[in-house]
């Protein structure tokens, strides 16, 4: 009889646990859905970096905006601008433009191309816990990266369940490191210049121009 009960209960959590992933899966296609359908999208954002071993806790903001694969990147005094081929990153502490191409080598990097659809694939991912955030009702979703090699445990990816919009997207380490990014502002479908995404030389005229390929 004692077998028996076990082998339903084990049936019992298998239908709960695929009823949630098939939820968590519904939800990340809606807010993918979302995320494509808008023009482009400009988002203010606060970064935390915390690790109680080594003692590190920082903060810095930022801000992207993105369009496509293109973005301008604006982080920590440094300006990141992707055209769609090539990356300029620029640096006014050191009056240095760094050139690079597009490297697609690195899947599991999250991009700021990347970071509002990383998670459709690469990772398994299950429903989580649930918080109510300023009167907002924020969803979790963990995802566990497939590639062992990857030197995070785990990503938790919170959505506002109204709007189907990313509310934070917090890393964990296997090293015990902790990053957690939160999205103060999001905009969408905002007038941007021609050039917005065009690295112009002539801005930079006394800067050292470094070119990698």
């Amino acid at each position: 009889m004692n077998k028996f009960f076990s082998i339903i209960l084990l049936f019992s959590f298998s239908l709960l646990t695929n009823a949630q992933d098939k939820k968590a899966k519904t939800l990340l296609d809606a807010v993918t859905t979302k995320i494509k359908s808008y023009d482009n999208i400009v988002i203010d954002f606060k970064y935390s970096l915390n690790n109680s071993k080594e003692n590190i806790n920082q903060d810095s903001k930022g801000n992207v905006t993105l369009q496509g694969n293109k973005y301008v990147l604006n982080f920590m005094g440094v300006t990141k601008v992707f055209d769609g081929k090539k990356t300029y990153t620029i640096v006014p502490e050191d009056e240095e433009v760094t050139i690079s191409s597009v490297n697609d080598s690195d899947e599991k990097a999250i991009t700021p191309s990347k970071m509002l659809t990383f998670f459709n694939s690469g990772y398994k991912f299950t429903w989580d816990i649930s918080q109510n955030i300023n009167g907002r009702k924020i969803q979790y979703i963990k995802l566990t990266p497939k590639n062992i090699k990857d030197q995070r445990k785990e990503v938790l990816l919170g959505i506002d369940i109204q709007t189907k919009t990313i509310y934070n997207l917090i890393e964990i380490g296997k090293n015990g490191t902790k990053t957690t990014l939160t999205v103060n502002s999001f905009k969408t479908n905002q007038p941007l210049s021609k050039n917005q995404f065009t690295f112009v030389a002539s801005k930079y005229p006394k800067y050292y121009i470094n070119k990698l390929d």
